[in-house]
């Protein structure tokens, strides 16, 4: 045979060397080599949910009751000490919680809210609390007026009064004393006697017992203690009182200051010019005025150190009193210190949040979304389906040209040993890396790489997944480099449907007829006792829109008999199962783990549609199935991905579809915005986005190695895909993380596993989606979010290595969500105290209004953001309807969730038709027997295929020797032997038996490589440099060479070529030549294959048919 197309020219590495391991002689040597050769070394994070081996799936799937209730959990404890005064039988008889698990729960829940509630308390008391302690009315600064500071203002005894029109007695102007001095004091000038101070009674200092009012010193004002004086001079008192700061009483004459009430001794001092004999009082006086002008004058320790004069303070201070030193008291200073800190401290966390936002939507992203860099696509990397033992077969051309296929060769096959041992019998668990890494251009897969569209659909309808398959199809993204993986959760009637959401899937595929109708496949899904194992059938084919016509499998769910036959949903087991599948598919593929049969029709199908195996994956965009993706937001987030390798996810701008349908609606708009502009931009800058939200976001499957040709598994890491599919969980918080936020909790794992690995968000990337437009449903979804959020977040504090230090740090960062998440019924109402307040008694100082500048701060900047980031004035209305909504998002939705703590179920965001309420995937019955769903390599899965192709087609040639002219059926009709290779019978019926008929009905009853159908499309893009010489080989030969397996060689000569390289040839040894069948193949005399048609092993086996 000659090649029909031009083929690549490989390197000496690509030649395999002939195996030293002897195979055994039961043909199981066929196998596929793991993708990784070496996994990123790192210490596995500690599960987040690791039940005790007790608690470890079981065949019934149910917990022993005595477990949850045994052994000393300090957490279990707490709880039953918070709720101690609600004993069990009560809440079995009142509270109808009849299992102990939901008792348990609600005892969780309380403690929860419980701490909450303290947590509420501790930030009212911070907020408001603090200054009502420390600083009480009654010392408070703000209750002084300083001197001078309020105009047409004058003082009595220590209070302010206005005299803007005052009527003033002869002998006193009292408006030119405004003027002069506002606030001074004007006791002095009021009718008073000595003997109206009680305090001065039984002193004989000068300064008790002086007349106040003498010809020397008059008082024109009338008496003071009489109202009607006040209204005669028309001044009206006011609340305020005079302060005086320490310069004001040092520049004042003859003032002073006794424990920080102003004295005014202007009439002693007028009425005593000199000082007076024998009198100590006076003699302190005097001391003060001479030596302590510039020190304010306070007389407090003089007065207080001496007995004799210490009790005349009581009077001096009655009868002298002007107003009171404005001091700030230990416990006002140590308030308004925390008021400004705080205020520094909300001020930097809203301006750096919003300044960090604006520079990496601006500047950052733009980076991301740009096209990759030349030199990336054009490494060197390892095959990613290195297979049989490092010996990479090429799949991505017409003719399957095998890379050891050289001109010349005479390698040949050795009898393998019939008792030998084979290295590749060995278990799932030991993976031989290849001796000789296979290494590729990366520039044959290019700027697209292979790309897997998962579109997870429950209960929508046909115009939701019209719109979401066509956008996808419609993305600028080749259909050569994207599949579309399609998986509807189980036979679901959507509420309001007349046809179920298979039915619509289906309706909308282009199917390929070669894969005819699907059979049942088994695989382990996510639940408990019989529920862990579950069916799904696989169609493939093509989706076709606008000349678009992407390669597509749609999965469908459809349980097994006994489920079809007493479920109402039979195959349902909820969105994370149907993620599973594909990270368990792909998890399996690369490391050429064990397989289960829908596995392996998975790997046959989607080899087919796309030219490739399924090993050239890298990237997974998960989409709901209510999502429309915009044209170009495929390849900007592959951008992203090829920019920096260490980004494991990335997620793009989530905008609403349906923003005017309702209130509902509309309140949603705002928040979608700030959570992606301002929230996850922010976080992408330390790369930690906390939550990739799964109706729109992209994984990586496995990264390329920024040094180095070999690959790390992210998302498909055995550790990550075993954690997220936990099925038997025991505590609140477990069911938390795992039953209402499959994509947050996905996230969090992938953090916790790869903390210095990058989480991202990309603006560029757009996509709209359906929200609720009911209050009811809208409450069910925010329920399960903020549960969520909040048991995850509990999680994220203590990943201790990510990006960051202190306050700089990611893990600060998650802190101050969840701690605002938690305190966010205790905050709208402190900012409804603050709004009203500030209504009611405006502000007079800046200090006053500090609260209110962090509000505006905080509420004010994602308005400027919003303007600076969509240049769209209508965002500021559907702000104004986000703040209008403050207390729905902010009281009514935490409140209601926090109590809701032990509700698991979807309530009511994803009802089908005929049910009250969507309940959780988790509960089962019965027992899960694991023989049912057999787990096998790939290579079993091969030979087994194989073996039933030979047989069915053994079948055929003696049906048509036995029948030549065809045969009659029961019904006298004439029937005639079929032609061509159609498989679809069952192994049982096989005429020659084998030890492999009972895989026959787990391989699938197709032969996609028959001759009638085109062979599959050339995946990878061609290199320059072409094979010479290179031969087709039969499927017989390929088989052989299979079954034999090979080592490649560990110290490759540098004169070595292809060229040169002897090759196996079945046709060498006699002894596996009666599995030809046909003339010997040697490089001179060659078979032309009929058409362009595969053999058994599909574009493996370039041969003439069975």
């Amino acid at each position: 045979m000659t090649t029909r197309f031009v083929q690549p020219t490989y390197t000496p590495n690509d030649v395999p060397v002939r195996t030293t391991r002897p195979p055994i002689s039961t043909g199981t040597t066929i196998r596929r080599a793991k993708t990784l050769t070496r996994p990123e070394r790192s210490v596995a994070p500690v599960p987040l949910i690791n039940p005790p081996s007790s608690l470890s799936p079981s065949a019934s799937g149910s917990i022993p009751s005595g477990i949850l209730g045994s052994g000393i959990d300090p957490w279990r404890l707490f709880s039953r000490i918070v709720t101690f005064w609600a004993p069990s039988f009560l809440l079995r008889s009142v509270g109808r919680l009849k299992d102990k698990g939901m008792i348990q729960a609600w005892r969780e829940k309380i403690a929860l809210c419980f701490l909450i509630f303290i947590l509420c308390g501790c930030v009212g008391f911070v907020t408001v609390g603090t200054q009502k302690v420390l600083c009480p009315n009654s010392s408070s600064t703000a209750r002084y007026t300083p001197l001078g500071s309020v105009a047409g203002t004058l003082s009595i005894e220590g209070y302010m009064f206005n005299v803007s029109s005052a009527m003033s007695p002869s002998g006193v102007d009292l408006l030119l004393l405004a003027q002069q001095e506002p606030g001074q004091d004007i006791t002095p000038y009021f009718t008073r006697s000595a003997s109206e101070y009680s305090a001065c009674k039984g002193l004989s200092f000068s300064a008790a017992t002086d007349n106040p009012c003498t010809s020397s010193i008059p008082c024109p004002l009338g008496p003071l203690n009489s109202s009607s004086t006040f209204s005669q001079l028309n001044i009206q008192e006011t609340t305020m009182l005079l302060g005086y700061d320490w310069d004001q009483v040092a520049n004042l004459s003859n003032y002073f200051v006794i424990d920080g009430a102003v004295l005014n001794m202007n009439p002693y001092i007028t009425l005593h010019p000199k000082s007076i004999p024998a009198d100590s009082v006076d003699l302190a006086i005097r001391t003060i005025f001479k030596e302590s002008a510039a020190s304010g004058k306070d007389a407090t320790r003089l007065f207080y150190s001496r007995t004799d004069i210490r009790s005349a303070v009581p009077c001096l201070m009655q009868r002298y009193y002007a107003g009171n030193i404005a001091k700030i008291t230990p416990g006002c200073f140590i308030s308004s210190l925390l008021l400004y800190v705080g205020l520094i401290v909300v001020l930097a966390l809203v301006l750096a949040r919003f300044v960090m936002a604006c520079i990496f939507n601006w500047f950052i992203s733009a980076r991301l979304a740009g096209p990759p860099d030349n030199m990336e696509l054009h490494r060197s990397a390892i095959s990613p389906a290195v297979m049989p033992e490092g010996a990479n077969i090429s799949v991505d051309n017409r003719t399957g040209v095998a890379p050891w296929a050289g001109a010349g060769g005479s390698r040949k096959l050795t009898k393998p040993p019939r008792n030998a041992r084979s290295i590749a019998s060995s278990s799932s668990t030991t993976l031989v890396p290849p001796e000789v890494n296979q290494v590729m251009s990366l520039a044959q897969i290019g700027a697209e790489l292979f790309a897997v569209c998962l579109v997870t659909c429950y209960s929508e309808g046909e115009e939701s997944l019209r719109t979401t398959l066509d956008s996808i199809s419609s993305t600028s993204y080749s259909d050569r480099r994207k599949l579309l993986f399609v998986i509807a959760d189980g036979m679901i009637t959507g509420a309001g449907e007349k046809r179920s959401t298979p039915d619509i899937c289906v309706s909308l595929l282009d199917a390929d007829p070669r894969f005819g109708n699907p059979m049942p496949m088994s695989y382990i899904a996510i639940g408990s006792g019989a529920k862990r194992e579950n069916r799904a059938m696989v169609y493939a084919g093509h989706y076709t829109v606008a000349g678009r016509r992407t390669p597509t499998v749609i999965i469908v769910k459809c349980g097994t008999e006994v489920e079809a036959a007493t479920e109402k949903k039979p195959g349902n087991r909820g969105k994370r199962d149907s993620q599973l599948i594909l990270m368990n598919f792909f998890s399996r593929v690369t490391y050429n783990d064990r397989m289960t049969p829908l596995d392996f029709d998975l790997f046959r199908k989607i080899h087919v549609l796309m030219g490739v195996t399924p090993d050239f994956f890298e990237v997974c965009l998960m989409v709901d199935a209510d999502t429309k993706v915009f044209p170009d937001s495929l390849k900007y987030l592959v951008n992203c991905m090829h920019h920096d390798q260490m980004i494991m996810g990335v997620c793009g701008e989530t905008r609403i579809a349906n923003k005017r349908q309702s209130w509902v609606t509309a309140i949603q708009v705002f928040e979608y915005f700030i959570s992606h502009h301002l929230a996850k931009a922010f976080e992408s800058v330390f790369g930690g986005v906390t939550c990739l939200p799964g109706c729109f976001s992209m994984f990586r499957l496995k990264a390329r190695r920024t040094s180095g040709d070999d690959w790390v598994p992210l998302i498909i890491k055995p550790e990550i895909v075993r954690e997220y599919s936990q099925s038997e969980v025991t505590t609140l918080h477990q069911k938390n993380l795992l039953l209402l936020g499959e994509d947050r909790f996905l996230t969090t794992i992938l953090l916790r596993t790869f903390p210095n690995r990058k989480m991202m968000f990309l603006p560029q990337a757009r996509c709209r989606t359906v929200v609720p437009d009911t209050f009811s449903v809208l409450l069910s979804q925010r329920r399960r979010w903020i549960n969520s959020t909040v048991h995850n977040l509990m999680e994220l504090i203590l990943v201790r290595n990510l990006c960051g230090t202190f306050c700089f740090s990611m893990q600060f960062v998650v802190f101050m969500d969840l701690l605002g998440t938690v305190v966010l019924p205790i905050a709208i109402s402190l900012t409804y105290m603050l709004i009203v307040g500030m209504v009611l008694q405006p502000p007079n100082t800046f200090q006053e209004a500090i609260p209110l500048v962090m509000l505006c701060s905080v509420l004010g900047l994602p308005a400027v953001l919003i303007l600076i980031t969509t240049r769209k004035i209508v965002y500021v209305f559907w702000m104004f309807a986000y703040l209008l909504a403050l207390p729905v998002w902010n009281f009514i939705l935490p409140v209601y969730a926090f109590w809701h703590f032990d509700d698991f179920s979807w309530g009511e965001t994803r009802k089908v038709e005929g049910e009250a309420k969507a309940q959780a995937h988790d509960l089962g019955s019965g027992v899960f027997n694991g023989a049912s769903v057999p787990l096998r390599r790939w290579e079993d899965w091969e030979r087994s295929r194989l073996r039933k192709l030979k047989r069915e087609e053994r079948r055929r040639k003696d049906m048509e020797r036995m029948h030549p002219g065809g045969f009659l059926s029961t019904d006298n009709d004439l029937l005639s032997v079929r032609t061509g290779s159609q498989y679809d019978g069952s192994d049982t019926h096989s005429l020659a038996s084998s030890d492999d008929d009972h895989w026959g009905l787990q391989i699938g009853a197709y032969n996609e490589n028959s001759i009638q159908y085109p062979p599959p499309p050339v995946g990878l893009l061609p290199i320059s440099e072409v094979a010479s010489g290179g031969k087709v080989i039969d499927g017989v030969e390929m088989e052989a060479m299979l079954e034999a397996g090979f080592d490649d060689d560990s110290n490759p000569s540098p004169s070595r070529t292809p060229t040169s390289a002897p090759r196996y040839q079945l046709s060498d040894n006699p002894s596996q030549q009666h599995l030809m069948g046909f003339a010997s193949i040697s490089d001179d005399r060659t078979r032309r294959r009929p058409g362009d048609a595969y053999g058994p092993l599909g574009p493996l086996d370039p041969g003439e048919t069975l």
